[in-house]
């Protein structure tokens, strides 16, 4: 049966002889010595080792070219051990052909198979090195080749040369395995047997008879001609280097094709490459003379490339390995569409990343985790006690306890107690001092109001842990030592809980104490309570009673899940109030950051959430078999850390390093940003909690925050305001009066052309005339165009950073005026040739930004009635990460009547797979704080704001050049574009892919009009030819203009074009829209929320008992 190619299935031949390389050659150099056994018996192990040198012997019969004796020396071999009785060690796979060994000229004669050197692994085997030999000059065949001046050799030649005169016969191996095994040929008559070398590369094959096989002379032979001598001289270590340098594959890895012998006729092959040989270790190489080349990397030869015949071709056979580049595969199916034709199916991509299927698998798969934040509110829900709802200023420690109670808040930090009333001042009632009040400068760690049969106590005797270990009882209402519990933990009191009517302190060892009351029904004493010991997992960095059970969290303890690719963090929760205290393990189903954080939310009863760093929440279900919490889901809400966590209402509240808290409605899927609002700026938010006692003291939900300002801030847990509002939307229409405007956007992208080049074609000279005709007498006309300067140009972007940033008194900036100063003028008088008469326009914003340029007009009409006010423009930056303006946007807004408008001119990141950059320059410029002055007409402005950001307007209109393109192949893209078959090319537009999948893009609040147009971008200017260049860019929607408005009805499109203005790289578009504005009736406003507000009394009162009867239920109160 033929070997299969590139497979060697023959066994490895046995070692039969220990004799070293060099005893061996010495044998070999030998003719009259012959080998005492025919065979590997175990006689050979006891036999005296071969020196390299001659010895003499004592018989008589000796010739003179006997060895003597006593030149022989100790050899390091490992021939030398006299081992009786083992069997020799299995050999190696073959390996590469000797020099040594096959240029002796009575090898073939005298040595049998089984004496040759057999290479053991590197790692198994000592190096066997003479000192003689050491000190020996390498020959002239160790010397390098000039392989720049020797031709390589061309896949057809062979390594058999014809001039093979007085060199022994290397036969090769059979195809049966069983004829691996080698025997003497001197003892064995079998015409079949063959001697092989060790070292040989060939693979087996059928020799007829006895007929000699081509010789395989060494690579230096074969290629210098050296005489045999100088081969003789050559130690198989530098053999082995020199073969290790063959391009050819070892003979494991080659088939019987390989072995096709050239005629006598073929020429001298040149050296192969240097490549490093499967069986040669690090030593061996290094034992070599001649300094080994650089192995010669595995590069993929592109199939354009024309080096089939190149001499640098390995010489292995047509059948089994063709030369390098030879092999071209063929070229991919393609698909012959005829102009006009409707394209087939779309080919699913190579990359998971796009989908051509529009379902629900797919969708589940690209959605993005992050919750929709397209309709928040960002109005602080704050919450006051004192006159004209002013926040309270109270300063706080970064690691003080923080406690409020109604209108009493207890700050606790170091040796210091400070006790506020709230509705009172900012200033404290009591400040007390640990060594007044306990004698001893006790500092203090943690606090927890204790539990009180007593009404009228609630909310003020407190406990207070320390560094030393003892528990004090103080009560904030004298500010008196009730009692003290001295050395109550032996370490430091890290956590104190209340439960029902017990009590649970934790110290930093992992020692837990639970005092509970007295049988008698009484509170609990602290000096005569007995607290039982439960421990747990010591320097809890998270801590929490949640569900009746303690849930703890370590960062030094985490574990590796097979699935996940990095450790998770380890929950173990404590059923401490069960006899034995059983605990249990738990992790979550996926790779998210250390605990942070726990809350249960009242509105969704059976879960705990729990915050991580890294922004992930998960979701954790108390309804297990078990009893205990099981991971169900985890949730990305954040690109930051999330950093504490409270369940208030039906809302989750997560806190963020930025500053922010969120309010995440987790009722539904995906989860809901309701409200999110500016706490602590810029700095970190440390701890939410909420005031439990305080619905039945004040009658309020009131939820405390701490950030690293220091600073305690107040909020209404009930998100009053927000409910008013949206009652108040309902009833609209009874307190407002509405009108419709009309509003034209014009977006451009010219490339740096000037005005005067519109000539030419009449699409050109007639561009601005059928833009501002195609709605009839717009009201408000906003024109955005972008890369009005060369953007590529140095001296025009030094000339931007370094000019001054002083406003001309038309409102143009003094930076590179010239080119904004003609458009500008341009518009002006393209918008006196295309009005009417009577109609005239004004101008009210015009700015530039590093090739961005806006200019608004509206109609004298709306500034002589006095409804135009609020107006204000600036910019945002977002080229070299906030610093040069080539992209970013101008944004200017204006209030008409009572509604406010807001329009951004962009440029957006380019490049096709800018997606990431893109939605981030959205991001920062939509969530840009105080980019206006605040507003004097709060009513106009939505969402809570007060006008300093985008998202407070009413009416937002976005357009420009955006850049999202299509992914999709640039050849099915114009196929479709000639066909108008735009609808197969929307499923791959990353913008819509963007809007639809991606939760956190910031643009999903928006809409957009059909596009009924062909793409924009990019054509080869003066043509309407798309991209031609060499970097032959696919088409792409890249020019687009969204809007959003609070009231989607109140927007409405009238048209969605583009012109075919052949002067740059992009088609300029327009949109046209029907917008409704509204004018408040003051008078009629207020009776309807007085109305509303009464309703809100009513809704208050029923959501404080429902979340009364949750935390009572929890044993919070």
């Amino acid at each position: 049966m033929q070997t299969p190619s590139g497979i060697d299935t023959d066994r490895p031949p046995p070692v039969h002889n220990l004799r070293s390389r060099f005893e061996q050659l010495a044998l070999d150099k030998s003719p009259k010595l012959r080998p005492r056994h025919s065979g590997g018996s175990q006689r050979d192990l006891l036999d005296p080792p071969v020196s390299p040198r001659p010895r003499a012997t004592s018989s008589s019969s000796s010739n003179a070219s006997s060895f003597d004796a006593s030149t022989l020396r100790p050899s390091s071999s490992s021939s030398d051990l006299k081992v009786g009785g083992k069997r020799p060690p299995p050999p190696p796979p073959p390996s590469r052909p000797s020099k040594a060994l096959s240029s002796s000229p009575v090898q073939a004669d005298l040595t049998s198979a089984l004496l040759r050197p057999v290479p053991a692994p590197p790692s198994s085997r000592p190096r066997p090195q003479s000192p003689a030999l050491t000190s020996t000059p390498p020959p002239s065949s160790m010397r390098p080749v000039n392989r720049a001046t020797t031709p390589l050799m061309t896949p057809r030649q062979t390594l058999y040369p014809s001039d093979t005169t007085g060199k022994p016969p290397v036969p090769r191996r059979q195809a049966n395995s069983d004829t691996t095994f080698l025997r003497r040929p001197d003892n064995v008559t079998d015409t079949n047997v063959r001697t092989i070398s060790p070292f040989s590369d060939e693979d087996s094959g059928d020799i007829p008879g006895n007929a000699a096989p081509p010789t395989h002379p060494s690579r230096r032979q074969l290629h210098h001609h050296q005489p045999s001598s100088e081969l003789n001289m050559a130690s198989s270590e530098s053999d082995l280097s020199a073969s290790s340098r063959s391009s050819r594959p070892s003979s494991r890895f080659r088939s019987d094709a390989s072995l096709t012998t050239s005629p006598s006729t073929s020429p001298v092959p040149p050296p192969l490459p240097s490549r490093r040989g499967p069986f040669t270790s690090s030593s061996d190489e290094a034992s070599t003379s001649s300094p080994r080349l650089p192995s010669r990397p595995n590069v993929a030869i592109p199939p354009h490339l024309n080096i089939s015949d190149s001499p640098s071709a390995s010489p292995t056979s047509a059948t089994d390995r063709k030369a390098l580049g030879s092999s071209r595969l063929p070229p991919p199916p393609t698909r012959t569409i005829a102009p006009g034709d409707a394209l087939p199916a779309p080919r699913r991509p190579l990359t998971p990343d796009y989908s051509d299927e529009d379902s629900g698998e797919e969708d589940e798969l690209a959605v993005s985790p992050l919750p929709d934040r397209s309709r928040t509110s960002r109005r602080p829900p704050m919450m006051s006690f004192q006159y004209a709802n002013v926040a309270p200023n109270i300063h706080v420690h970064t690691n003080a306890s923080v406690l409020v109670a109604g209108t009493t808040s207890v700050v606790a930090h170091h040796h210091h107690i400070n006790i506020y009333d709230l509705s009172v001042s900012d200033i404290p009632i009591l400040s007390l001092e640990m060594k007044n009040i306990a004698s001893k400068e006790y500092k203090i760690l943690c606090t927890e109001f204790r539990p009180c049969a007593q009404k009228v106590d609630r909310g003020f005797l407190l406990w207070i842990g320390t560094k030393e270990g003892h528990l004090l009882e103080l009560d904030v209402r004298t500010g008196t030592i009730l009692a003290i519990k001295y050395s109550a933990h032996p370490h430091p009191i890290t956590h104190i809980f209340r439960y029902g009517r017990a009590m649970i302190t934790l110290d930093d060892s992992g020692k837990c104490l639970i005092w509970v009351p007295d049988t008698s029904g009484d509170d609990i004493s602290l000096l005569q309570s007995t607290p039982r010991v439960v421990r747990v997992a010591e320097h809890p960095s998270f801590a929490k009673i949640i569900a009746g059970r303690l849930w703890t969290a370590t960062r030094s303890e985490t574990q590796h899940l097979p699935h996940l690719p990095a450790k998770i963090p380890v929950l173990r929760v404590y059923d401490i109030f069960k006899p034995g205290n059983p605990s249990r393990s738990v992790v979550p189903t996926e790779h998210v950051g250390a605990v942070t954080g726990a809350a249960l939310v009242p509105g969704v009863p059976g879960f705990v959430y729990v915050g991580h760093e890294a922004g992930a929440v998960t979701m954790w279900s108390l309804d297990s078999e078990d009893g205990y919490p099981q991971c169900v889901e985890v949730m990305k809400i954040s690109n930051s850390d999330v950093l504490c966590l409270e369940g208030v209402n039906d809302r989750l509240w997560a806190g963020g390093r930025g500053g922010m808290i969120s309010a995440y409605d987790v009722s539904q899927k995906p989860w809901v940003v309701t409200n999110s609002w500016l706490a602590h700026p810029g700095l970190p938010v440390t701890k939410i909690a909420v005031d439990h006692y305080g619905i039945d003291k004040i009658g309020r939900l009131c939820v405390f925050s701490i950030g690293r300002d220091e600073q305690l801030r107040l909020w209404d847990g009930l998100l009053g305001l927000d409910w008013v509002d949206e009652e108040l939307l309902k009833y609209e229409h009874t307190f407002t009066k509405t009108r419709p405007l009309k509003v034209l956007v014009v977006s451009w992208n010219c490339d740096a052309a000037r005005p005067d080049s519109l000539t030419g074609e009449p699409a050109n000279v007639n561009f601005l005339f059928d833009a501002l005709h195609s709605v009839d007498s717009p009201d408000i006309v906003a024109f955005g165009f972008q890369e009005v300067i060369d953007l590529e140009s140095r001296k025009m972007a030094a000339k931007n950073i370094l000019t001054s940033k002083d406003k001309n008194e038309d409102g143009l900036s003094e930076r590179v005026t010239g080119a904004y100063r003609r458009w500008n003028d341009r518009l002006i008088m393209a918008m006196r040739q295309a009005s009417p008469p009577d109609v005239s326009y004004a101008v009210i914003h015009t700015h530039s930004l590093v090739g961005l340029f806006t200019c608004v007009f509206v109609k004298n009409s709306e500034r002589e009635r006095g409804t135009i006010r609020d107006v204000s423009i600036t910019h945002v930056k977002r080229g070299m990460g906030g610093r040069y303006g080539n992209k970013g946007g101008i944004i200017s807004r204006f209030v008409l009547d009572d509604s406010s408008f807001c329009l951004i001119n962009c440029h957006l990141a380019a490049g096709q797979n800018a997606v990431r950059q893109r939605n981030a320059d959205v991001t920062a410029m939509l969530e840009a704080r105080d980019l206006f002055p605040e507003t004097h007409f709060p009513l106009a402005y939505v969402g809570g704001g007060d006008g300093t950001m985008i998202l407070d307007h009413e009416v937002v209109i976005l357009n420009g050049d955006m850049n999202y393109r299509i992914d999709h192949r640039r050849e099915a893209i114009i196929s479709a574009i000639r066909s108008k078959d735009y609808s197969t090319l929307l499923v791959h537009d990353q913008l819509n892919r963007e809007i639809k999948f991606n939760r956190a893009c910031r643009l999903r609040g928006f809409s957009e009009g059909p596009l009924s147009f062909a793409p924009t971008y990019k054509y080869d200017p003066h043509s309407n030819n798309y991209d031609t260049s060499e970097k032959r860019r696919s088409p792409a929607w890249c020019d687009r203009v969204l809007w959003r408005s609070r009231v989607a009805s109140r927007v409405a499109q009238l048209h969605y074009q583009r012109y075919e203005v052949d002067v740059s790289d992009h088609r300029p578009i327009s949109a046209a829209f029907t917008v409704t504005v509204k004018s408040l009736k003051h008078e009629a406003r207020q009776k309807v929320k007085a109305a509303v507000q009464s309703e809100w009394v009513d809704e208050q009162d029923r959501l404080l008992l429902q979340a009364k009867k949750f935390y009572v239920r929890q044993s919070l109160i």
